[in-house]
């Protein structure tokens, strides 16, 4: 049984932040319009029409994990407005290996990055079968561009050794890749999306959120104590993420090398940056977000995905900064 559709569709969390930032009137009026328990008809055939998507999920320990399933075009399908079924299997090491488990929450991100398009939709693994995975609506709604670096994404087979590095720190190459980074994905939950408790008593609100982040490359700072440390930038002034992280310190990050279908999946310790030095010298930031990294899983060269040509950075990053370097 879901939450009944009369709830609010912003948890505490969100509701705060949004107070902090002087927009939670605003946002308590707009999220009503534009979070449906279900999905128009357009969300429906763009998330068809896609070679990949986002799933945001959380582990039996209440880590969140950011993860990607791909197939070619249509493996994801839309038999009605209040589900999705998706065939497709996941990658290996992939944490979905984990945390796929019927009544679990679950959230998929669908972006179209040549396109700049991307929806997201949180809800329920309902059934795990042949006919592959079938997801429950609960929260559909779309983003604006912003941020989305345009390259074309085609399902191809990837030569690779597909061997997978588990550590607790991140190695040289690790470090590389998220320093030559201008994109990364981000899973956050509410603590009441954890296996334990029971879907009937969930709020809608109360679950699994995948986001996209996007900045110039090396956006994403490397320190030396194993920290990440990114900035947030003016968005859509939802702040699923951050709400969540206001609740429950922890997010999931995943890193892809789009040159070599390597796949970094990480593990992390959260808190939000409202002030301070750091911020005020990186341009466009309106907080940061600092990450304590604690767990590592680096696939080698597992993405059947290919992306055309170069990116082209969005046009909202032209007025953003980046780190100083000394």
């Amino acid at each position: 049984m879901n939450a009944p559709d009369d709830l609010p569709v912003f948890h505490e969390g969100e509701c705060q932040i949004q107070a902090r930032a002087g927009v939670r009137d605003r946002m308590a009026a707009l999220g009503q319009q534009v979070i449906r328990s279900f999905m128009p008809e357009q969300h429906q055939i763009f998330f068809a029409q896609l070679p990949f998507v986002i799933v945001g999920s959380v582990d039996a320990a209440g880590q969140p994990w950011a993860s990607i399933l791909t197939q070619p075009p249509g493996f994801i399908s839309s038999p009605d407005a209040h589900h999705l079924l998706i065939r497709a299997q996941t990658l290996a090491a992939d944490p979905l290996t984990e945390t796929l488990v019927p009544g679990a929450s679950i959230a998929l991100l669908g972006i179209e990055q040549h396109t700049r398009r991307r929806n997201r939709m949180n809800g329920v693994v309902e059934r795990i079968d042949d006919e592959g995975l079938r997801v429950g609506v609960q929260q559909s709604f779309g983003n604006c561009p912003k941020y989305i670096q345009a390259r074309q994404a085609e399902y191809a087979s990837r030569e690779g050794t597909g061997s997978v590095h588990h550590d607790t720190r991140l190695s040289v190459t690790a470090r590389q890749i998220i320093t030559r980074a201008d994109t990364l994905f981000i899973a956050t939950a509410h603590p009441g999306s954890h296996h334990g408790v029971k879907q009937s008593h969930r709020a809608n609100s109360h679950g699994v959120d995948v986001s996209h982040r996007g900045g110039k490359p090396g956006f994403v700072r490397v320190d030396s104590d194993n920290t990440l440390t990114l900035p947030d930038f003016a968005g859509n002034r939802f702040f699923n993420t951050l709400g969540n992280i206001k609740l429950n310190p922890r997010a999931g990050l995943l890193f892809i090398d789009f040159e070599s279908g390597d796949l970094l999946y990480i593990a992390a310790d959260a808190e939000i940056v409202f002030d301070g030095p750091e911020l005020d010298a990186f341009a466009g930031a309106e907080r940061l977000l600092r990450l304590r990294v604690r767990q590592v899983r680096h696939v080698v060269a597992s993405l059947p995905l290919r992306w055309r040509d170069a990116a082209q950075l969005s046009p909202f990053l032209a007025n953003t900064g980046t780190w100083m370097t000394t």
